[in-house]
Formats: C-alpha cells, sequence, structure tokens
C-alpha cells in the first residue's frame, strides 16, 4: 500500500457524494481554513479552493464519483490524490461518523503522509475501461438466461438437449420442446434477449478491438502473441493495467493481480494469510484464464507444471 507523503501548503479532504460534497481545507499547521458542504459541482469547487490555489492538495476516497474531480483537478493544474476506500479505516472506526468529520480525517490523513492511496486512472482510456466492464455485466447477464434455459428444461424434464445454446445455430427448435404454454412462452423470451445480447456483445467487442488499436495497438498486439491471451483477455488486461510503469516491482503488479496472497505475522509467528480480495478483480481473472488456456495449448508450459507438481504436490 502506497501512502501520499508529500508536503504542501493546503491541504484539502473532501467526503464527496453525488449531489453535495463537504469540504476540508487545512493549512500546513493542521488549522482548519474551510469547513463547509457545497454542491457537486465543478464551479462549486474551484470557488472554494479559490483562496488557497497555492501549492494545494485535493484528496477524496475513490467512490464512483470520482471522476469528474479528478478531471477538473488535472485541468486546473491542481495535485489530486484518490484515497483507497478500503485502507481508510480512519474515517469508518470513530463512534460518530458524519461527511463533517469524514473530510476533516481525509484532509487530516493526507496532510500526516497517512493516505493510502488509489491509482488515478487516465480519462483519456478510463471510458473504454468503463465499456469493457460493462461487455463483461453483459456476458454474465447472457449467462444467466443460458442457465435459466438449463434449469427450466430440468425442473420440466425435457431430455437434454444435443449442443450448447451458447451458440445462435444451435438454439432452433428449443423452445417446442417445452409442451406447457407458459413455459414455452418464458423460454422463447430467453431466447429472444440471448439473440439480442449476442448482437450487443458482438458490436461491443468491435468497438473495443477498435479503440484498443487506436490507444495501445503495439501493446494490444504484443499481448495478443502471448499463448493463452485472446481478443478479450488482452483487452482486460490493457485497460485494467494501463501503465505497467506505475508499479516499482514485479510482486507489487502480482499482489495487484490477486496473483499472491498476504501474510499475516506477529512475534515471529505467521498467523494465516489476508488481503485475498485486495485488488483488481478483472485482472485476476483475466490471468487466472490465461493460465488454463495456456496449459490447454503449450507443451512447454503442461511440462513446467509437471515439475511444479512433483516438487510440490498438486
Amino acid at each position: 500500500m502506497r501512502f501520499y507523503n508529500q508536503q504542501h501548503r493546503h491541504y484539502c479532504g473532501i467526503d464527496l457524494h453525488v449531489k453535495t460534497m463537504y469540504v476540508c481545507i487545512l493549512d500546513a499547521a493542521g488549522q482548519v481554513l474551510v469547513h463547509r458542504n457545497v454542491a457537486s459541482t465543478p464551479a462549486a469547487f474551484l470557488e472554494i479552493v479559490a483562496p488557497y490555489r497555492d501549492d494545494l492538495v485535493v484528496s477524496a476516497e475513490c467512490m464512483f464519483t470520482w471522476y469528474w474531480l479528478a478531471d477538473v483537478c488535472a485541468a486546473e493544474g491542481i495535485h489530486f490524490v484518490l484515497g483507497h476506500a478500503l485502507a481508510m479505516k480512519a474515517i469508518h472506526g470513530s463512534k460518530s461518523k458524519n461527511d463533517k468529520i469524514d473530510s476533516h480525517k481525509i484532509a487530516h490523513l493526507l496532510r500526516g503522509g497517512l493516505l493510502p492511496q488509489s491509482y488515478v486512472y487516465p480519462a483519456a482510456m478510463r471510458s473504454t475501461r468503463d465499456l469493457l466492464r460493462r461487455r463483461l455485466h453483459l456476458v454474465r447477464k447472457r449467462g444467466q438466461l443460458l442457465a435459466h434455459i438449463q434449469h427450466t428444461r430440468a425442473q420440466y424434464q425435457v431430455p437434454e438437449f444435443a449442443r450448447r445454446l451458447a451458440y445462435p445455430a444451435n438454439r432452433d427448435g428449443v423452445a417446442e420442446r417445452f409442451l406447457d404454454a407458459s413455459v414455452r412462452k418464458s423460454v422463447e423470451v430467453d431466447l429472444a434477449l440471448l439473440e439480442r445480447y449476442d448482437s450487443l456483445i458482438t458490436d461491443l467487442e468491435y468497438t473495443l478491438v477498435r479503440t484498443a488499436k487506436q490507444h495501445d495497438a503495439d501493446a494490444f498486439h504484443r499481448l495478443r502473441s502471448v499463448p493463452g491471451i485472446g481478443k478479450i483477455l488482452a483487452l482486460t488486461i490493457l485497460y485494467e493495467l494501463h501503465d505497467v510503469h506505475r508499479f516499482d516491482r514485479v510482486q507489487e503488479f502480482a499482489s495487484y493481480a490477486r496473483l499472491v496472497k498476504g501474510r499475516k505475522q506477529s512475534g515471529g509467528k505467521t498467523l494465516g494469510t489476508s488481503g485475498a480480495k485486495m485488488g483488481n478483480v478483472h485482472l485476476k481473472w483475466a490471468f487466472s484464464e490465461a493460465a488454463v488456456l495456456f496449459l490447454r495449448h503449450a507443451t512447454g508450459g503442461k511440462r513446467f507444471l509437471a515439475r511444479i507438481e512433483k516438487k510440490h504436490g498438486k
């Protein structure tokens, strides 16, 4: 975990919400200069920080509306630090908690060099990353529809389908297998939605690949050259990672991708592991899928796995 420890003349902590935000500005000595609730708009933000723009740093907790604040700070040349929501336990553990208290604590963490940082993803590729995550949402919904058809088939003792319904060509005559009119209608709705999801996902993938070639064609093609990494996995790694140089060590990158477990130690004793869900879940999925596909197609990978299993066991 990285902490922001640079010194500034003014420190601004913001408890950010959709419609309003509580702003607390401290000086270098920790004295409160501003502490009030304002509208969550660029104009209101720039107005309240205007007298303190000289060597100002701004921080807000990582929640879903931080994009605009980071973009305004970047455009205005203001230092911006994104706080790691899970690691900012200091603002969640007190007996009393409200927006005013939280903004004050964020400002003090920032001033004291104890604010855990999240990565401020640049605006240029951020919307495409969100579009890629939206594709994943649609794929999961599509999977739920396929599962519902199979559950309905088992529920009404319909014989198993000869082919996988994931492929559109295998769906002909599926609804007609269900004798009950209401059940048949339910399956027809699922099939119609599947057809629409297939069209949307295909269109999204075309857009994502085209955009990736504009953002970083070289990195995209190099990722695809790795055995086990195809189009979607390459897109996921490219956009979830953005810039590998933001990690000082390979170990930090592996930790962020959830490929290594944390270890809890005290008094020379190991107490177990922790932090299994800290990091990027999308990178965890991408590398897990890539490992399976790599072993499926690469003989060298199979030999390496056999040596590891022989040494350490399965």
